[in-house]
């Protein structure tokens, strides 16, 4: 009896372990699919003046068969803000991504831009980087007299 319910188990076990199992086929590949292609992926700012300009243009085309639609376009900070076209780009068209970089924050950076579409990678990202100099440092102010002591005129 206790190998009959053993196997019973053990059967309903294989069987529900085999339906869990079930294949799962990818979506098809679009061969006609709008693709992004950019004249490059990082733009680095070098070293920049505190304040300076922080704008700056990712160009790309869009080399697929069918038009290119950007939903979203997000910074990986606030101080990073893209704008990119809301009118679709053509097959062969070329655009731009614009991004600010907040410049008046001083040292080091390097941000991402992601951007979200309906070309045969949905998501793309996109680097800044670059470091913004500290303002120069004042010439000290000369040094007060000391008290008690005369100045001669």
């Amino acid at each position: 009896m206790k190998k009959a319910i053993l196997s019973i188990g053990l059967f309903v076990c294989v069987a529900i372990g085999a339906n869990a199992q079930e294949t799962t086929t990818p979506n098809p590949v679009n061969p006609n699919a709008p693709k992004f292609k950019f004249e490059s992926e990082v733009i680095d700012y070098g070293t920049i003046e505190h304040n300076a300009n922080g704008d700056r243009e990712f160009k790309f085309t869009n080399v697929g068969k069918e038009p290119l639609i950007i939903t979203n376009a997000v910074g990986s900070c606030g101080c990073t803000t893209p704008q990119w076209p809301k009118e679709p780009i053509k097959p062969g068209a070329t655009a731009t991504i614009k991004v600010h970089y907040a410049t008046d924050r001083v040292g080091q950076f390097e941000k991402t831009v992601t951007l979200t579409s309906n070309a045969d990678t949905p998501s793309k990202v996109l680097k800044i980087k670059g470091v913004v100099k500290p303002d120069p440092t004042p010439a000290p102010a000369p040094a007060a007299p000391a008290a008690g002591t005369e100045q001669k005129h």
